[in-house]
């Protein structure tokens, strides 16, 4: 298949990679199906297009009551609202030892951007970035086009997707700019405890790098350990969180995303620092005024029931993906996932008679059961699949259904 071959060309070289490209591929497969199943998706982290993932009521009414307000028709800061930088400021500091002022915080189009700001504030000649594996690949590509070399450690199955942190001192040297940790983890489903951050935050602290935290999936956590930030480190890392309103909140589509500097020894306050990201700032488009001035109201109006109820979904879903899984011998997961919304399982090709990898696996079940899940290639480990488990509990069934037929079709015989 020319589909297939392009992805494993493209997968030569991560920073080519994206998952939305490898997505838009496997539905190609989708639509050359001639059979009438509906196309359900475990492969993109928007859970919006399923009915029971949706945001809070008063979290509509609050952008509605902003935007028919007529007060934010017009450019905001470059570096965000004074309002919405200070209202985050208050509510990250809730989790931390210190206290976020509104000049620690930048205001970007969701994530990714934050994501690139975070890399380009830190890339010149010469520098390398410690990445996990498996990782989000925007980071591969957003320093791929700054020019910084990118090193992957490995995140260990064995250990709950904890760091391999003897790997990490191993690869770093003089000229690593930043470690980067993605917690709750993106695609593992993994949720850091705080001793296993304490030893990231030692590590750092021992080879004198920043850690850039994405922390995109903050507070998504369900099982037995709760959501720690990596800035209770701050007093002795610099630390940079990105994150966002997307997923807590359910609203992707909003683009609303943070850049934030946890310094309290005032690493990055340093005039020249804060001169260079705020002209940097200069050159970018946030989000759509009206959405930032709604934060603090969706902050402060957004009920605790309504985070209950999601991490309710969403330990149910996962409950219910790991039991499928269990009756299909060609895949094994190795952690049940304790938060996020996507986990990662291990294909055995060796019970499959047709089947050579991971993307050969993704583009043949897209193809003949309409499923999608994203093959582990995607993220940086071969013959893995991701699956997002943030669907509604039928679809979610269904699609393992197809999964055990898929399999029944492909098996060896022996």
């Amino acid at each position: 298949m020319e589909i297939e071959a392009f992805v494993n060309h493209e997968a030569k070289t991560a920073s080519t990679i994206t998952i939305r490209g490898i997505f838009s591929l496997l539905m190609q497969s989708v639509d050359a199906n001639d059979g009438d199943k509906s196309v359900i998706s475990l492969g993109l982290g928007d859970p919006t297009i399923y009915t029971c993932f949706h945001t809070a009521d008063v979290v509509q009414k609050v952008v509605i009551d902003t935007l028919q307000s007529g007060n934010f028709n017009g450019y905001a800061p470059t570096v965000g609202l004074l309002q919405t930088r200070r209202a985050i400021a208050e509510y990250l500091s809730r989790d931390l030892p210190y206290k976020l002022t509104s000049d620690d915080v930048f205001i970007t189009s969701g994530c990714t951007q934050a994501i690139d700001v975070s890399v380009a504030m830190l890339a010149h000649p010469g520098t390398n970035i410690l990445l996990p594996r498996p990782g989000f690949p925007i980071y591969d590509l957003c320093a791929a086009f700054r020019q910084v070399e990118v090193r992957h450690y490995d995140l260990l199955p064995e250990r709950g997707w904890e760091v391999d942190l003897e790997a990490i001192e191993s690869l770093a040297d003089q000229n690593t700019i930043a470690l980067v940790i993605i917690n709750p983890g993106n695609p593992c489903g993994n949720v850091y405890s705080y001793n296993h951050l304490k030893k990231i935050a030692e590590t750092a602290k021992k080879l004198g790098t920043v850690v850039i935290v994405d922390e995109v999936y903050g507070h998504l956590a369900f099982g037995s350990n709760p959501f720690v930030p990596m800035g209770v480190f701050g007093y002795d890392i610099p630390i940079i969180t990105v994150g966002s309103l997307s997923k807590r909140w359910i609203v992707p589509g909003w683009r609303l995303g943070w850049f934030v500097t946890n310094d309290p020894c005032g690493t990055f306050r340093k005039p020249k620092v804060v001169e260079r990201i705020k002209k940097y700032f200069d050159i970018l488009g946030g989000p759509a005024t009206f959405i930032q001035a709604a934060v603090p109201r969706i902050i402060t109006e957004t009920e605790e029931g309504f985070f209950r109820k999601t991490l309710d979904m969403l330990k149910h879903s996962s409950d219910v993906c790991c039991k499928e899984i269990q009756d299909i011998p060609c895949i094994f997961c190795p952690h049940k996932p304790d938060g996020s919304i996507t986990m990662m399982v291990k294909l055995n090709l060796s019970l499959l008679d047709d089947i050579s990898d991971d993307i050969d696996f993704c583009f043949k079940l897209a193809k003949e059961e309409a499923v999608i899940v994203l093959p582990g290639t995607a993220v940086g480990l071969k013959d893995w699949l991701r699956i997002t488990f943030a669907v509604d509990p039928s679809a979610l069934e269904e699609a393992m259904k197809r999964m055990k037929a898929f399999y029944k079709r492909h098996a060896k015989k022996w």
